[in-house]
């Protein structure tokens, strides 16, 4: 044949290719350049010659106000290097410059009685427990931080981190027009594969439909998670590992892009059958350290889990002690620390075209080059004791929080814990003292021994049961016993659940069981869990009621970002986490970074780990690459 005959009948040159990666590079390109659209604004200038710094390897910048990382464009000092992005500029000529307060957090030991019913020690004279903000004299140097006239901005004075000399100067990282080139790139690849105004879904009901469009409650792959009046979303997609191998991507997808959390069950089936016990684990760590040379072995935690987190351990008045192992490793590769888990981890993941770290074709965090400082997305372990009781304090729990990229969250193994009656009737005891100090200082002082009084959040009038017997049907656990009770919210209730926690957030503890005295965010501040009672409640007053499931063991959940939400483990459990960045929640993930941004400079929450606005040009600079080699 003709080289002109073949390209006639050749799919890939008509543009009419259907083979995985043809069908991948074009989804890629339509959901990676959409999500880009909100960087176009504020990132062109006009034909000035603006210096271009040169940064070593693996070198970030921040800009030295709002902490958030500097894509491109910033101003500089040219006698300190204090940088500034543009953000922060613009919101100095507006007059409403944010991100640059200090806070700090102070949190006094009340002694042990305390914790559970008894008198607080007293606290140091003329301290306060609670938040506090920058001083006066800062907050004037910052509101006095203004532009001149024609828009120059000095660098601050000495006390917010300049030396208050020079003016700042205009600078960039990329190369000069290397934004507007790729600009030009994208969209005429856009137009070239006919991507323009191309939904993200063709907005057709899925098989978890019927065909008068009414969910099906009969499907295998639903699983109730709210009973939310007048909405067709109580239902979690829910497929097996089994069917995530012989299904397209486009039935996850048509969930996905509606911010809906996804189950995946029974994905250990596809295991080698390596024991994830904690005992396990820790051997493991301790061979490959020794094998390396290193003394350096996993956190002392760990070494505790031997018995304990198979048969628990007490205080001395019998309340559970719950311990907990999260985030490891801090710094170094899983793969590195358990090379054998690591890559049993890796071959379980459900969707991996979204999920891997490495080859998920998906996945943005993929995208970046070689020589980029990469966030530490995981895989990270999360370790804990647990029981099926809601004990109201110290339980074991993963407070409120919302991650700024999406997840997936697998539960690996699970161990019991059970007590012996006498425990139960100690642990009653104690529940009975802590509702009657919740109501003294929450409340009146009045209700405090007051055995009516409905502040049943403690459920101290209750026998301890176990989450299956006290939870609605909504949670059933089919008969088997569960791991972790999930609590996520829908991003549309957001404003409503802060809402909620402004008004009601003394009447939650935090640290040494202290009444939470202060919001900076109410859920980046991580300092909520909202029991049984407040979950009642809130959905009373606001009518917000969050996806609410118990994931089993074998049971991966795949988190999209941007909704807030809760873990409480029911059993002793090893989890084990990995964050990804989606095509589809990009958008979402550049909005919580300028949520994040806003936050005082030494919150918890205030670190641009994830470095989204960057990685989404080089997403883009990657997928143009490809298309134009094999469009040439």
């Amino acid at each position: 044949m003709s080289e002109e005959a073949i390209a006639k009948s050749c799919p890939f040159c008509c543009r009419n290719c259907n083979c995985k990666a043809c069908l991948h590079n074009s989804e890629i390109v339509k959901l990676i350049i959409d999500s880009f659209v909100p960087l176009w604004t504020g990132l062109e200038l006009s034909e000035i010659e603006v210096p271009q710094v040169v940064l070593r390897s693996n070198e970030r910048l921040f800009c030295n106000n709002c902490k958030t990382t500097i894509v491109d464009y910033y101003r500089s000092c040219p006698r300190c290097s204090y940088d500034l992005c543009l953000t922060c500029c613009r919101e100095i000529r507006d007059g409403c410059l944010q991100g640059g307060v200090n806070m700090y957090t102070s949190h006094f030991d009340r002694g042990k009685a305390y914790l559970h019913g008894g008198e607080s020690l007293p606290l140091p004279s003329g301290k306060k427990s609670g938040i506090r903000f920058s001083s006066k004299k800062r907050m004037r140097k910052i509101s006095q931080w203004k532009a001149r006239e024609n828009g120059d901005i000095p660098c601050p004075v000495n006390k917010l981190g300049g030396c208050g000399h020079e003016y700042l100067e205009l600078k960039c990282i990329f190369a000069n027009g290397w934004l507007s080139e790729l600009k030009v790139k994208a969209k005429k690849l856009v137009k070239v594969h006919n991507l323009v105004d191309r939904p993200h879904h063709s907005g057709q009901s899925c098989s978890c439909f019927k065909l008068n469009g009414q969910i099906d409650p009969c499907s295998k792959s639903l699983r109730k998670a709210a009973s939310r009046e007048g909405v067709s979303d109580n239902y979690l997609y829910c497929p097996s590992a089994t069917d995530v191998q012989h299904e397209s991507l486009e039935h996850f997808k048509s969930h996905w892009i509606k911010g809906e959390p996804v189950i995946i069950t029974n994905v250990l089936d596809y295991s080698s059958g390596l024991s994830w016990e904690p005992i396990v684990m820790s051997r493991a760590v301790r061979d490959t350290s020794y094998s390396k040379g290193s003394q350096k072995l996993v956190v002392k935690t760990v070494d505790c889990l031997d018995l304990c987190y198979m048969e628990g351990r007490t205080h001395s008045n019998s309340w559970p002690v719950i311990l907990k192992l999260k985030d490891w490793p801090p710094s170094s590769l899983f793969e590195e620390r358990l090379p054998r888990h690591g890559a049993e981890f890796m071959n379980i993941l459900p969707y991996k075209d979204y999920t891997h770290p490495y080859s998920g074709i998906l996945n943005i965090a993929t995208k970046l080059p070689p020589d980029f400082l990469k966030p530490d997305l995981g895989p990270k372990a999360y370790i804990a004791y647990g029981v099926a009781e809601e004990l109201g304090r110290g339980d074991s729990v993963t407070k409120l929080h919302c991650d700024m990229s999406d997840a997936v969250n697998v539960l690996m193994h699970t161990a019991k814990v059970d007590y012996s009656s006498k425990q139960v009737a100690e642990i009653e005891k104690l529940k009975r003292k802590h509702a009657i100090q919740d109501r003294r200082e929450f409340f009146n002082p009045l209700y405090a021994r007051d055995e009516t009084f409905d502040m049943n959040h403690s459920k101290s009038e209750e026998k301890l049961r176990p989450i299956s017997s006290m939870q609605s049907n909504t949670l059933s656990l089919n008969g088997k016993d569960g791991g972790a009770l999930w609590d996520i919210f829908r991003r549309e209730d957001v404003p409503k659940l802060g809402e909620y926690l402004r008004n009601h957030h003394k009447e939650f503890r935090h640290v040494y069981c202290s009444p939470v005295e202060q919001v900076v965010h109410p859920i980046h501040d991580q300092t909520f869990y909202l029991n049984m009672y407040h979950k009642k409640k809130l959905k009373e007053e606001f009518g917000v009621e969050p996806w609410s499931f118990v994931q089993q063991l074998g049971e991966a959940v795949l988190i999209p970002a941007g909704c807030p939400h809760q873990v409480r483990n029911l059993m002793s459990c090893t989890k084990i986490a990995l964050d990804f960045v989606s095509p589809e929640n990009i958008n979402e993930c550049i909005r919580l970074t300028d949520e994040f941004r806003t936050l005082p400079r030494n919150h918890r929450a205030k670190k641009d780990k994830l470095q989204v606005k960057k990685m989404c040009l080089h997403a883009i600079d990657y997928v143009v690459q490809g298309l134009e080699k094999l469009t040439e």
